[in-house]
């Protein structure tokens, strides 16, 4: 008789697909180093790009070009406009970390300074104009207001960033002004990949009574300074009318009568910083930082602080205050050389939008951002305050890196979802009925 053969059940075993270099560290984890671990220098190359606009200005863009690391870096290449906020230049954004955490996610960071700050100073088209032989801008002389910024501004620095990277779309977040001039723009523009607002308050209607009181000041004071002026003015006048009379006036260089046209924030950001050289902790008594008006010295370190009071404030012309004043005592947001009422074109935004605020930040709260969380169309939408912080801390205190994390996230949402349709059908939110 024949000897069975007992078939084996058990199926042969694949061979084993080794999963690095070597099969014996193929399952352990790989560390990359963290952003503290990481050199800032290391992280860009360093440009400058020269923008005109429309108007006969000059800005300066400054660009930290990422370079390519040895760790992950999801968002290599991926242009980002900083833009900053009232009185202020690119040192609201290098001051602290900020830039340097977008590096580490790979974006090419562009920091923009609008007319009259930092590099785009007056000074700096006086000495472009001896130079190139080119005309002075007609409101270099600090006539220019809040809608210079978004009419001609905003609009230049995109497209040269656009050409700059080669991409048709880019992604915007801004501080304070810059983040309402974000809001703004967003509402007639579609070329940005996403909206990130950082201390940028939308309803003027919810700010607190001494922030609507303040919107009293201007109107008083300017015309306070305007009628002392006169009153210098006609004094010299008649001096010298009586000289002429009595033969006792000698012909002299001409008369220039002074405007008050600008408001000196760059003396009194720089008088602050020389009490804290003198040993001041921090805010002095009588100071209007009693309360958490501009930062909190708690999440600010002064070695961030001090460059921003000594390099980080310009002079602002008394039109952007004025304008600002207007917007305290009506409650509107309004562009008014466009005829533009960009509260009520809030609908308009599409793109993934991220609201930030400071829990203890008086200009943007809950209460003075919850008109663009419910009015905004967007399906990516990120509205969340921060807490212990005040207005300056967003960009440069100690909690800035879960801003950048959540500003990375934004912009991966609107890398993938650029082109696709959402799979949901979106839904319009009905706003609530709040009590005032």
């Amino acid at each position: 008789m024949g000897e069975k053969v007992k078939r084996s059940t058990r199926r042969p075993e694949r061979p084993k697909q080794p999963r690095g270099p070597e099969e014996g560290i193929a399952f352990l984890p790989v560390s990359y180093p963290s952003v503290d671990e990481v050199e800032f220098s290391d992280l860009y190359e360093l440009e400058e790009l020269e923008v005109d606009t429309e108007d006969g200005w000059r800005l300066v863009i400054t660009r930290y070009r990422p370079r390519s690391q040895p760790f992950p870096q999801p968002l290599f290449g991926v242009p980002l406009l900083l833009v900053h906020g009232y009185t202020q230049n690119r040192r609201a954004w290098n001051a602290g970390e900020f830039v340097k955490n977008m590096l580490y996610f790979g974006t090419d960071v562009f920091l923009l300074e609008l007319r009259g700050h930092g590099k785009s100073s007056v000074a700096a088209q006086r000495r472009r104009a001896r130079r190139e032989g080119t005309p002075l801008p007609d409101d270099l002389e600090y006539r220019w207001d809040l809608d210079s910024y978004l009419l001609y501004d905003i609009p230049a620095a995109v497209a040269a960033i656009k050409t700059a990277s080669g991409r048709e779309r880019i992604a915007y977040c801004g501080h304070s002004l810059g983040g309402i001039l974000g809001y703004a723009y967003a509402t007639l523009a579609d070329d940005l990949l996403g909206l990130a607002t950082i201390g940028a308050p939308s309803d003027f209607r919810r700010m607190p009574l001494s922030m609507r009181m303040l919107g009293w000041v201007p109107p008083l004071a300017f015309g306070a300074a305007d009628l002392a002026h006169a009153w210098v003015h006609f004094g010299h006048f008649a001096l010298r009318a009586v000289g002429r009379a009595a033969g006792l006036w000698r012909p002299g260089p001409d008369f220039s009568p002074q405007r008050f046209r600008r408001l000196p924030f760059r003396a009194a950001f720089q008088w602050f910083d020389s009490t804290l050289r003198k040993g001041a902790k921090g805010p002095q008594p009588g100071l209007a930082f009693r309360n958490p008006l501009l930062y909190q010295p708690r999440n600010v370190a002064l070695g961030a602080l001090r460059p921003l009071l000594r390099e980080g404030a310009n002079d602002e012309p008394r039109a952007t205050a004025e304008q600002f004043a207007r917007w305290l005592r009506r409650g509107e947001l309004v562009s008014y050389r466009l005829r533009h009422d960009i509260a009520a074109a809030f609908p308009r935004i599409r793109i993934p939008v991220a609201i930030f605020f400071g829990d203890e930040d008086p200009f943007a709260s809950v209460r003075t951002t919850r008109n663009v969380y419910r009015s905004v169309s967007s399906d990516y939408l990120l509205w969340r305050p921060v807490r212990g912080s005040s207005h300056l801390d967003l960009t440069m205190g100690h909690d800035i890196r879960q801003i950048c994390y959540d500003v990375k996230n934004l912009i991966s949402y609107a890398l993938d979802h650029d082109t696709a349709r959402p799979s949901l059908p979106h839904r319009r939110r009905t706003p609530a009925r709040t009590r005032a």
